[in-house]
């Protein structure tokens, strides 16, 4: 380990270095330092334009901003799927090729990116540097928060392409589909229309009874 002149852990000099001058938590790097400190003045600078929702961060902010547009414009030429940047969709390619070139130096586990790789640290350190705006919590995993976010904001982005039913996480609507796959098609017996719900097909049923009754 290496020592300065006076004999001092250096690893623990850096550490101090990037103390909170209110609580004094201590953090790895500057810029986790700095969104800390947002925890104390309560500042959100960044306003989205669409729904005045404020942000502490900027990179929470244009993340949010995509809950707007929907876009994801680039899109991977093995699978089809879309990413906002060309360097996510880089990092995607990895999943492609079965390249896993970031290790981790404590135990020694490797990930497709870096990202994952500076999430893993975190099991390590303990750090949650991704904080809720609304109730302050905080999260080890970008991802952990976006899931979050979903319970202040009620939205329901994943929709069964089959009912129309809407899930706030992917997962949920995964198993929801399996629903769908269980069920065996039924057809309407005046003129063989198939459902795949029996709700649908008893509706369904109501216009024929009402074609057939007699006009008052």
């Amino acid at each position: 380990m290496r020592t300065d002149e006076t004999g001092s852990d250096l690893s623990l000099q850096e550490i101090r270095r990037y103390s909170c001058e209110v609580c004094k938590k201590t953090f790895k790097c500057s810029s986790v330092l700095r969104r800390h400190r947002l925890i104390h003045t309560e500042e959100k600078p960044f306003v989205c334009e669409v729904c005045s929702r404020c942000f502490r961060t900027l990179f929470n902010f244009k993340r949010h901003r995509y809950v707007h547009t929907f876009e994801k414009p680039i899109k991977c030429d093995v699978c089809g799927k879309g990413f906002v940047s060309k360097s996510n969709l880089n990092k995607h390619h990895l999943v492609h090729t079965g390249e896993k070139p970031h290790q981790c130096d404590i135990c020694h586990k490797s990930f497709v990116n870096k990202s994952n790789l500076n999430s893993h640290y975190l099991i390590h350190t303990g750090e949650k540097p991704f904080i809720c705006e609304i109730c302050n919590k905080m999260f080890s995993r970008s991802s952990a928060l976006q899931r979050h976010l979903l319970i202040h904001t009620g939205e329901k982005p994943h929709m069964c392409e089959i009912c129309n039913k809407t899930f706030s996480r992917a997962s949920c609507l995964k198993q929801h589909s399996l629903t769908h796959k269980l069920r065996v098609p039924q057809a309407c017996e005046v003129c063989k229309k198939p459902f795949k719900r029996v709700t649908e097909l008893k509706q369904h049923l109501l216009t024929h009874m009402e074609i057939e009754s007699p006009a008052s």
